[in-house]
């Protein structure tokens, strides 16, 4: 059985916690509730957790697929340098972050998900893992196209199976379809 990465378990939720603190500091800003300046703070560290999360960082093993438009988030946290590619920084800045968020009810929710993005950042680093950015690839040595893709099929579905399939008009006598069931005029 394969090895699990759990960086990547971890970014999925941290990004997702961001987006629940944004979302409760919102909520707590615009009801002005009580102690509302903690949901001024879930609104800042929402939107910074998000920054720094939404670059998918590269697999160890297989294909790493990219988020849309990631490309201009991965030079800003790469810049950054060991703060941002060391998954134990990371799991205690989220750990240091998400404290605040305590202490309102809008936000509580954020900062649990992040807490445990955190745990799950923390077991990343302790068994190795570093965040390496998906760079553009530059090679631009294409596969050729098969000729099926080229040209697209005449008839529309369902067509039947290729020995099935009619004969050119030419040859009447080969064109023409031998029904193996009888057919007689009195049914």
């Amino acid at each position: 059985m394969g090895k699990i990465e759990w960086a990547m378990w971890a970014n999925e939720q941290a990004l997702a916690s961001g987006l629940i603190l944004l979302t409760g500091g919102i909520v707590g800003v615009a009801g002005q509730f009580r102690d509302w300046q903690f949901a001024a703070y879930a609104v800042a560290a929402g939107v910074f957790v998000c920054l720094l999360e939404y670059p998918r960082g590269k697999r160890n093993k297989g294909t790493s697929v990219e988020r849309t438009g990631q490309y201009c988030f991965t030079v800003c946290v790469k810049s950054f340098g060991p703060l941002t590619r060391n998954y134990y920084v990371r799991a205690f800045i989220h750990a240091g972050i998400c404290v605040p968020g305590g202490f309102m009810l809008a936000t509580i929710l954020g900062c649990v998900c992040l807490g445990i993005a955190s745990l799950i950042y923390l077991a990343a680093a302790i068994r190795g893992e570093h965040w390496e950015p998906i760079l553009p690839r530059k090679d631009s040595a294409r596969k050729p196209v098969a000729d099926s893709i080229n040209r697209p099929p005449q008839n529309p579905p369902p067509r039947p199976p290729a020995e099935m399939r009619r004969k050119r008009a030419e040859d009447l006598e080969g064109a023409a379809y031998v029904n193996p069931i009888p057919v007689t005029a009195n049914e």
